[in-house]
């Protein structure tokens, strides 16, 4: 059985007097441990598709089941438990709080389990050396590059050791280096921890990275192919 399965799933948002489709009838499947790419124009249904994996938006129709959890029939509350320990988000945007220090804004996530501060510091120290940033924990995010930055954010998103990630262009405001840097992670996550990753993105470069590519057109699934992922020189 695979790990996500979308069937017939139909997203539609309401504007004004009119409805618009963001995905049309779309079935998935994706199975554990794998890396795909999602990409698409602006407008195709990436980041909904992304948003419905997460829980975060509800489909209008279509079944959505991430693992044993069938997202559709779950309460709010529920949807929120599940995320915690599930599913970790990295955005284009970091959305690292100022005022906290890169290994406080790692720590955010894990002030909703019960776990001792020395556990928490721990986990904390574990997230940031797997992101190669143990020597930076104590700097602000003002203090830190831009693919610094995004790299505490992926942190933050493994430090509660989820199955999935959720990455919607996590490379956007990025330069060529900082992306392949970023990328790379994700394919030692992928492949080393067998973390299910979803990443959305427009860059060709950085969905090489990925064994498989979906491709969306106005909300339908226009093609899906696997390949080897995109193997980068150290």
């Amino acid at each position: 059985m695979a790990y996500i399965e979308l069937v017939g799933v139909q997203k539609l948002y309401r504007k004004r007097d009119r409805s618009i489709s963001a995905l049309a009838d779309l079935s998935v499947q994706i199975d554990a441990g794998e890396f795909v790419a999602v990409m698409g124009p602006s407008g195709s249904g990436k980041s909904t598709l992304l948003n419905l994996l997460g829980g975060l938006d509800a489909s209008t129709a279509g079944q959505v089941r991430v693992g044993e959890a069938e997202l559709q029939r779950m309460s709010e509350r529920q949807l929120t438990q599940w995320r915690c320990r599930h599913v970790g988000f990295v955005f284009q945007r970091c959305h690292l709080l100022a005022v906290l220090t890169a290994a406080q804004n790692v720590e955010v996530p894990l002030l909703l389990f019960k776990l001792t501060a020395r556990e928490r510091r721990e986990r904390v120290r574990l997230a940031l050396s797997l992101v190669g940033l143990e020597e930076r924990a104590d700097h602000a995010p003002a203090q830190l590059s831009g693919g610094e930055e995004q790299r505490v954010a992926i942190a933050r998103a493994i430090v509660t050791d989820p199955a999935l990630l959720l990455a919607d262009e996590p490379t956007g405001d990025l330069d060529a280096a900082a992306s392949e840097e970023i990328m790379a992670l994700f394919e030692r996550l992928n492949r080393e921890f067998r973390k299910t990753v979803v990443l959305v993105t427009h860059d060709s470069k950085a969905a090489a990275h990925a064994a498989r590519t979906l491709q969306l057109v106005k909300g339908e699934l226009l093609r899906d192919e696997r390949g080897a992922p995109h193997t980068v020189e150290r």
